[in-house]
């Protein structure tokens, strides 16, 4: 009797015990990739994207590792070759790095952050629904945003006729000038493009501005004049030009107007794209969205530096007013 009380005892011990090695089976560990021309990208996902990821279950220095690489336009393929070769689960590919990154891979899930251009004329998808190939992600359409927003800049400052265009050079904002021309064409007046690939050719290029007699100053969508924003705003200001720019942060940094969408919001439904990729989603099957609202903010305190008094109309449309 006893011989079978104390092997029925071991027999619990043994099923209660778990050995060590699955109990404590380690965490799968994910790998993310990140390509941009700007470094200051990686900089905006830890502020807002990571902590998304986060709730969804993916940590940084837990079971959540990053592998970026930064560099101008004509580096982003070799960068992109090199990031593919680490074998990431997934890349997030900023504006014109999606490109260089589809080059690189046909097989690791490529999300758009964001996509810039019609994602079926560039050939990352074969329909908005159902990409088909692996790239995925949320499609800003930036040239047509930036025809919007030159319309906005003469509807706030009617008085303008010459308008620059900052932009990081002609290949890469290419249709976004084109878009612009196209409404500064409707609207009577007259576009001057101006180019500046780093910071330290601003100063320059703001003086050209000044010597071709530019009346006001959009900045063109793109990651480095993000990464930039308060030394564009305090150039402009110093140059007297009222500046449209595209991210809410940029008119609190102190561009007189901003038109776009909701840069936390959309930064958030990366974050979800890289979660459903994690647990196995294929990008081709995942839709490529667009955002979904669209926000004004105007800068009072810029308008009251430049001297400015806005229109009623353009007023009574903001949906911020930065004072």
């Amino acid at each position: 009797m006893w011989r079978g009380v104390f092997l029925l005892a071991l027999l619990l011990v043994q099923l209660w015990v778990v050995p060590d090695s699955v109990a404590q089976a380690p965490e799968k560990v994910y790998r993310l990739g990140v390509l941009s021309v700007s470094p200051g990208t990686l900089q905006r996902m830890r502020a807002v994207m990571f902590p998304e990821l986060a709730r969804l279950g993916f940590t940084e220095g837990r079971n959540l590792v990053v592998e970026a690489r930064f560099g101008p336009m004509e580096e982003l393929p070799a960068l992109a070759r090199q990031l593919a070769a680490a074998n990431p689960d997934a890349i997030i590919a900023a504006g014109n790095a999606i490109g260089a990154a589809q080059q690189a891979t046909t097989t690791t899930a490529i999300i758009g952050s964001f996509i810039g251009e019609d994602p079926i004329a560039a050939g990352f998808a074969a329909t908005l629904t159902r990409p088909g190939g692996n790239v995925t992600g949320v499609a800003m359409l930036a040239p047509e945003l930036d025809g919007k927003r030159l319309q906005l800049l003469h509807e706030a400052v009617p008085g303008v006729s010459r308008i620059a265009a900052l932009a990081v050079s002609p290949d890469q904002h290419a249709p976004n000038l084109a878009a612009m021309r196209q409404a500064a064409s409707y609207e009577g007046l007259v576009l001057l493009p101006f180019y500046a690939a780093q910071p330290e050719d601003y100063p320059a290029t703001f003086e050209a501005m000044r010597v071709a007699d530019a009346s006001a100053l959009q900045i063109v969508s793109a990651p480095q004049f993000l990464t930039n924003a308060s030394t564009l705003a305090e150039l402009a200001l110093k140059a007297r030009l009222p500046t449209m720019c595209e991210w809410r942060s940029m008119a609190a940094q102190g561009c007189l107007l901003r038109y776009g969408p909701d840069y936390a919001e959309l930064q958030r439904r990366v974050a979800d794209y890289v979660a459903r990729i994690f647990h196995g989603a294929s990008p081709g099957e995942l839709p490529i969205e667009g955002p979904t609202h669209y926000e004004f903010a105007i800068n009072l305190k810029t308008a009251g530096v430049l001297g400015l008094s806005l229109p009623p109309s353009i007023l009574a449309r903001a949906d911020e007013v930065i004072e």
